[in-house]
């Protein structure tokens, strides 16, 4: 019997999303593949993403899944188009796990249970004999010659001899789930960059919180969000927003804070939000009039009703300084063009971002023209690879960011 010299041992450093991919498609590959988790079960990110529900990918056209990609879009194009959208649909598919498309071309688990997503990964390297070694952290990574040569593990220092490494140990969001930041530090011992790193798809703080504090739980949809720094603006949006004891989340303000991450350090970051989006000035100063007609007998702040959430009627009464005691048949035309003027730009002015615990995922990584984007190996060091989060690439939410860490996964499991 002759020995097949192209089986290779492939360590995995990470059971997150990119490294269970790219565990499974090595080991279809028929190499050896141990994967190292230094958490007691796998996808622990995972589990809780998608409020648990695991929005696993984007069920968009090509096109909207490049545009959606905040950071390094280019880098992405080889593995997109190796593994794409509709490629991961059919791989859960085809292990056992029916998917189904929400509003925004959002595609869950049919369960809408995370746990069924990462069972089906679990099942599939069962059945291909990986190597699943559980509380094992990789302390360092052992170069020779600048060629990979195997890893020590921390707390007990074993050494462990490999021909390839895949490095997928995530950022630094949501530290509980183990992501911090070890792959920053591997790459950076081998001589790679590391892009400045920054909280991602991240609530934000406000100024004025102590105003508005009322307003806490109050989600308003269908809104528009622009966010200006020095009056330039730099995101504007359709979404739904939502209001906190410390200022504002929601999956528009979340998908903004990609973009605002570089301009923080300006401490001028303004953000206005159109309540009535869909009428211009004019059409909502009608609407205004006429359920000022229909209600001219009664107080100012009795007469919002129609117009507003409950929860948000004192504030833009305050807001307005318009006498919430005063009958709407003697409020002003000035009065009320000032009202109409504040539902069209409601401002509040952003201190701060929330911390990394609270991001969804990690702006910033390894630098990527030091990657082969073929192959996701390092071009500093060979028989190294990387995969997901680790890397500099980030993308809106909607199940983007999954299928980076899919699609980089499945490109790293296929090369070694």
């Amino acid at each position: 019997m002759t020995e097949d010299f192209s089986r290779k041992k492939v360590i995995v450093a990470g059971g997150g999303a990119a490294g269970m991919m790219a565990a499974i498609i090595a080991a279809r590959n028929n190499h050896e593949v141990i994967l190292l988790e230094k958490n007691n079960k796998l996808g622990k990110k995972l589990y809780i993403t998608g409020k648990g529900r695991c929005n696993i990918t984007n069920a968009c056209e090509m096109e909207e899944l490049f545009h959606n990609v905040v950071t390094n879009s280019k880098f992405l194009y080889g593995a997109f188009y190796t593994f794409s959208n509709y490629d991961l649909i059919t791989f859960f598919e085809e292990l056992g796990l029916k998917t189904k498309i929400e509003r925004g071309n959002r595609v869950f688990p049919e369960s809408d249970k995370s746990s069924d997503v990462i069972s089906a990964l679990s099942r599939e390297l069962n059945r291909l004999h990986v190597d699943v070694r559980f509380e094992q952290e990789v302390d360092r990574i052992l170069i020779e010659s600048n060629t990979f040569k195997g890893v020590v593990i921390k707390n007990n220092s074993e050494i462990l001899y490999g021909d390839k490494i895949i490095i997928a140990t995530g950022g630094l969001s949501y530290k509980a789930t183990g992501s911090t930041g070890d792959g920053y530090e591997f790459a950076k011992a081998m001589g790679h960059t590391i892009t400045k790193c920054n909280p991602s798809l991240v609530p934000m703080n406000i100024k004025e919180i102590e105003k508005i504090k009322e307003l806490q739980g109050l989600s308003l949809k269908n809104i528009e969000i622009k966010i200006t720094s020095k009056k330039k603006e730099i995101y504007r949006d359709f979404g739904e927003l939502l209001f906190t004891h410390f200022g504002v989340s929601g999956p528009v303000i979340l998908s903004a804070s990609s973009y605002c991450i570089p301009y923080m350090e300006n401490k001028d970051l303004a953000l206005s939000i159109d309540l009535k989006p869909a009428l211009t000035l004019e059409q909502l100063d009608d609407r205004v009039l006429r359920d000022f007609g229909e209600f001219s007998n009664r107080q100012f702040k009795n007469a919002l009703d129609k117009l507003l959430p409950h929860k948000l009627i004192p504030v833009i009464i305050a807001l307005s300084f318009i006498d919430p005691e005063k009958k709407v048949n003697l409020i002003t035309k000035e009065e009320r063009i000032r009202l109409v003027n504040l539902l069209k730009g409601l401002t509040f002015h952003i201190t701060s971002f929330r911390e990394y615990n609270e991001a969804v995922i990690t702006k910033g990584g390894i630098q990527v023209k030091e990657v082969n984007p073929s192959t996701m190996e390092s071009k500093l060091v060979s028989n190294v690879f990387f995969a997901g989060e680790v890397l500099d690439l980030d993308a809106l939410t909607g199940g983007f960011n999954l299928q980076i860490a899919w699609s980089t996964g499945y490109i790293a499991g296929s090369a070694v």
